[in-house]
């Protein structure tokens, strides 16, 4: 693999982020899984109004990240959805292009929803608030292995490593867990850590913030234990 940037990058875009080379945990997941779903996977990148959704709530949670563009009134059908037409799917492909999120109104409603939930959660609220970066990149590649790695935390502190989570269901610590076992969060958990590891940042915590995408947007913060991280 090529060389590349190494050790922690501010303000890297994300959009230049996720075009990098490096594997990533979600590649990793995805590789473990299955070798021809990772090779799909990387010569198609998934656009879906879910993902647009997730990305626009990080970037209203976090303050930084891809900026948001709301559906302008002529694209969306009379129920609000985003119309079919090929105008449309033109607009959207042009937004996309220019690193804009696309969201409904309803939709951005929901993220607002949700980012005013994640304040009023005090302890939420106590680690995004503490002195840090957000959106922070990291570069390094693996001591035994030599591949190169990168990893992209939503909020880096002193404490902890900070990844937020929307979720369809709930965020109980038995239901989380349930999702975290699904799509692999432990491994994500231990990938980010090990990076930040090799790239010589102190030893900290990990935690989730999770976020009900329904109302009333419940707010659970979630720490892996060390068993479950190796």
């Amino acid at each position: 693999m090529s060389d590349g940037p190494s050790g922690l990058l501010y303000g890297m875009p994300e959009a230049e982020y996720h075009a990098r080379p490096e594997l990533s945990s979600t590649q990793a997941r995805t590789l473990l899984d299955s070798p021809a779903r990772y090779k799909y996977e990387l010569d198609h990148r998934r656009e879906s109004a879910a993902y647009d959704v997730g990305h626009a709530t990080h970037a209203r949670i976090l303050g930084v990240g891809s900026p948001v563009i709301v559906y302008p009134d002529e694209h969306l059908t009379p129920s609000g959805n985003p119309s079919t037409k090929a105008a449309t799917v033109a607009w959207l492909e042009e937004q996309r292009a220019a690193g804009l999120v696309p969201v409904t109104p309803a939709h951005m409603l929901t993220v607002d929803a949700m980012a005013e939930a994640v304040l009023a959660h005090p302890e939420a609220r106590r680690l995004l608030e503490l002195d840090g970066h957000s959106e922070v990149s990291a570069f390094a590649a693996d001591p035994e292995t030599g591949v190169r790695c990168r990893a992209r935390i939503d909020r880096l502190n002193a404490e902890a490593a900070i990844d937020v989570k929307t979720v369809s269901g709930s965020v109980s610590r038995i239901e989380f867990g349930r999702e975290a076992a699904r799509y692999g969060y432990p491994v994500q958990a231990a990938w980010y850590l090990d990076t930040l590891e090799w790239v010589g940042e102190p030893e900290r915590g990990w935690r989730f913030i999770a976020i009900e995408k329904a109302a009333p947007h419940l707010v659970a913060v979630h720490k892996l234990d060390d068993v479950t991280l190796l």
